[in-house]
């Protein structure tokens, strides 16, 4: 899953897909180097971020999800937790949402259910603007997995099909960085669920920490925590460099294959 911001805020690229040309452009290589979803957000979720308005997002979106569609031929994911949106990225083409709020938003889960699309469901403990402030577990991989649980079990009985969602951990949304590391070392404890597990690994603070390097120095930390989490059992992989990530779960692939 290919990351397209189109924020000025953004903690790793805020400000500079937000021009559809310069959109697709970006849409045409990371589909070159091997997305196979492009996941399109107009509203920035990084730790202490301001809200923004429904019609602020819709402007964003909107312009970058045709000119994006019109470029590549490969499924969109609209990243959005308000239910407006979701109806209209998907009306013109989107194919996921992508909610970090898990569909707990007005109007959300109901949208979904209505509109039919594959869904994936975040954990995040708080909001974004407090999230880091001081986040608190008994155990981080029992309880996101509880949590998730419980979302899926929602999402079931508002009417959303079992086999269209998608479960993510949500590494760093309200997490310290040890929660980050101890998530990531269980993550197989999410498979209970019966979901595909999406992981959002890339540029994150905790790899900042682990290597001392700056955002756009953590391309290395960021694929080897993607091929830490491919090999513990996620399936989808959220990234921002995408022909490098796509290259190394290429060998990653081959060798889990051959080991079956």
């Amino acid at each position: 899953m290919g990351v397209l911001n189109v924020t000025p805020d953004s903690f790793s690229d805020g400000g500079q897909f937000r021009d559809p040309i310069i959109a697709r452009r970006q849409a045409e290589k990371m589909a070159a180097d091997g997305a196979v979803i492009i996941d399109i957000g107009g509203e920035s979720t990084r730790p202490g971020a301001d809200d923004v308005s429904e019609q602020e997002e819709l402007d964003r979106v909107m312009p970058v999800i045709e000119a994006v569609l019109a470029a590549v031929d490969l499924p969109i994911s609209i990243d959005t937790s308000k239910a407006e949106v979701m109806r209209e990225a998907v009306a013109h083409g989107a194919a996921i949402v992508n909610d970090v709020y898990a569909l707990q938003g007005s109007g959300a889960l109901a949208a979904v259910a209505e509109l039919d699309v594959p869904v994936c469901l975040m954990h995040m403990q708080g909001l974004p603007r407090t999230m880091q402030q001081s986040p608190q577990y008994e155990d981080v991989a029992t309880d996101v997995t509880t949590f998730l649980a419980a979302r899926v079990a929602e999402c079931v009985a508002a009417g959303i099909a079992k086999d269209r969602i998608i479960v993510d951990p949500g590494f760093g949304f309200g997490k310290t960085h040890a929660h980050n590391i101890e998530l990531l070392a269980n993550l197989r404890q999410l498979q209970v669920l019966g979901k595909p597990i999406l992981v959002g690994l890339s540029r994150k603070s905790t790899l900042g920490e682990l290597t001392g390097r700056k955002i756009d120095a953590r391309m290395p930390a960021s694929i080897a925590a993607a091929v830490v989490a491919v090999t513990h059992g996620a399936q989808i992989v959220r990234a921002h460099e995408v022909q490098e990530t796509v290259d190394a779960l290429k060998v990653v692939s081959a060798v889990m294959d051959s080991s079956l």
